[in-house]
């Protein structure tokens, strides 16, 4: 068979593909579930964003299912296995601050924006056209090559759990929604809540500071970037404020405080980042309990914010817990204390969410976890878990992406491993591969989210290669 110029084939499907692009990027796909109905569970438009991924593939000639309308599937080919690619039309909400139509797909300098654009409506399409490429060329195939569309991977994953439900795993695919050259480990991600279990009355208290409210962070994989604390102040309050600012200064943060109801308010903000590397970020929550820690407090908050401090307080790897661990695959063990919350009746709680190596042992750890966490009267409530994922560097379907992206890209394919979660943790045998290259800057989640149209079409003939590699060649 004569060689195939994988990227030709894309040049030519340019406008085309720019065109359908621009088009999904128009649909404001966020999840709206308020506004849901049996149709479109999760919003109206996120339902119309998976239609119009359906729709092209039966323009296209493609198969193509809807599941529960939380997912669907084009797919063509023939053959007992089946190779999947995992993709997403979702996005995030666009935030304020754009220059350009959040919505609008428009095309300048060489790049393509609007919200989804590289993460991961670009990639999707770049992984359909280069299904439609092979399809196209009436390549001949083996194996049957789907794409498996999801709806909810910003939130909470329910497509493709709905998917699986009812669906077949394929033998082996790749999810085109991380970095290049080939993510092949991700770490086990669990969020859990520390409880304090304390019996102090809440009346007849004493020390220089009541806490009667304590609150940051409401997500578990971020870094809060703001905290508050209301207290009555039992000593010299203007002493307490500044003690307070110069705490703040000496960490360079930003703070405010002032007095409401009789009570002094102290507001800190930090800075925030992903929950996977909290090093990153600066948490608001830990350095507001710390400040409350140094001071003399009613005996309930005091058990509260002396334990944040020694276990948390710059300390993301676990090792006051007694848990800290590292790999070879997959790095540390990470924590991130996304929320932070004190009352003074019910105590505090701390919304943990932990990153584990692939070959932690997470059941056993937690065990250890538990019995530490009792001897200083504090449990764990609401433990969830995405255990870890990875494939062997040196199975077949590793070793075909690294050819393809070498030869098409003339760089070296490095393994990488993350501590984020992509689909391809849904799947037995899945990698992340792409769509953002080495060197290019992450806009994802951001305001001007942009792809080069030049790392569009270069993924095209990487992913069109790669089908006809995995679901062609024999």
């Amino acid at each position: 068979m004569q060689e195939i110029n994988w990227q030709a084939e894309v040049e030519k499907r340019k406008e085309e593909l720019l065109q359908d692009l621009q088009s999904l990027i128009a649909i404001k796909s966020v999840l709206d579930e308020k506004r849901g109905t049996p149709n479109a569970p999760l919003g109206e438009q996120v339902k119309e964003a998976l239609d119009f991924m359906l729709n092209l593939g039966r323009k296209d000639g493609f198969t193509e299912k809807n599941v529960d309308n939380l997912a669907g599937h084009v797919e063509f080919g023939s053959g007992e296995e089946l190779v999947g690619i995992l993709c997403h039309v979702d996005v995030v909400p666009e935030g304020d601050g754009w220059t350009t139509a959040p919505f609008g797909g428009e095309i300048k300098d060489g790049k393509i924006f609007g919200r989804g654009a590289i993460d991961d409506k670009g990639p999707t399409m770049a992984a359909y056209y280069a299904m439609k490429i092979v399809k196209e060329l009436g390549l001949p195939l083996h194996k049957r090559v789907r794409m498996i569309i999801g709806t909810d991977e910003e939130s909470e994953w329910r497509c493709v759990d709905r998917y699986f439900e009812k669906e077949e795993m394929p033998a082996v695919g790749f999810a085109p929604d991380a970095d290049f050259p080939i993510i092949f480990a991700e770490k086990g991600i669990a969020d859990f809540d520390v409880v304090q279990q304390s019996d102090e009355p809440a009346q007849g208290r004493s020390g220089d500071l009541i806490v009667h409210s304590f609150e940051a962070g409401r997500r578990y994989n971020m870094v809060p970037d703001y905290a508050k604390a209301a207290v009555t102040v039992n000593c010299g309050q203007t002493e307490v404020i500044q003690s307070y600012r110069a705490f703040v200064d000496e960490h360079g943060l930003d703070d405010r405080s002032y007095i409401d109801n009789g009570r002094l308010i102290l507001e800190l903000k930090g800075v925030s980042a992903h929950g996977m590397e909290p090093d990153l970020g600066k948490n608001a929550g830990l350095y507001l309990a710390e400040f409350l820690a140094g001071r003399e407090l009613d005996k309930k908050a005091a058990h509260f914010f002396q334990f944040t401090s020694r276990f948390f307080f710059e300390e993301s790897r676990g090792r006051k817990l007694g848990i800290d661990y590292s790999d070879k695959i997959t790095g540390d063990l990470t924590i991130n204390v996304g929320k932070l919350a004190f009352h003074e009746d019910t105590g505090g709680r701390l919304g943990l969410n932990m990153r584990y190596p692939v070959t932690f042992q997470l059941e056993e750890q937690k065990a250890l976890l538990t019995e530490r966490l009792a001897e200083e009267r504090f449990k764990i409530e609401n433990f969830s878990d995405s255990p870890p994922h990875h494939v062997d560097q040196d199975h077949p379907f590793i070793q075909t992406l690294c050819e393809v992206y070498e030869e098409q890209t003339g760089e070296k394919a490095e393994l990488l491993s993350i501590g984020g979660g992509t689909y391809a943790r849904s799947l037995k045998t899945g990698v992340a591969f792409g769509a953002l290259f080495p060197g290019r800057e992450d806009v994802a989640h951001q305001k001007d989210e942009y792809m080069f149209i030049e790392d569009l079409l270069k993924a095209t003939a990487i992913y069109a290669q790669t089908i006809w590699e995995l679901a062609g060649k024999k």
